[in-house]
């Protein structure tokens, strides 16, 4: 129950780009297809479906984006509720892009 009430940090995509100057583990947990129509360089294709299973290289922090956030924030509470420092990126890649739905 109190994993529905687990709180997420988040970053907005102005933010994301500033921390992308540095190296960081970007996990982007859209589906395949999505993820061949457009990225961020050096995201990595987690989708959704699979993060319960991922297991990061490092204990560096995780920040995770998807197409509008829903599903990142989703994944980054899965995250954390395994014990990683995880940040979702607000808005996804809607607000990276600038494209509306």
């Amino acid at each position: 129950m109190f994993y529905l009430f687990t709180k997420i940090d988040s970053i907005s995509t102005s933010e994301l780009e500033a921390k992308l100057k540095e190296p960081i583990q970007l996990l982007d947990v859209r589906t395949p297809t999505e993820f061949r129509r457009g990225h961020i360089n050096n995201a990595k294709n987690i989708p959704l479906t699979e993060i319960g299973s991922y297991t990061p290289a490092t204990k560096e922090t995780l920040y995770v984006i998807c197409h509008s956030g829903v599903r990142s924030k989703m994944a980054a509470k899965k995250l954390k509720k395994k014990g990683y420092d995880v940040i979702n990126v607000r808005g996804g890649m809607i607000a990276w892009t600038g494209e509306t739905i």
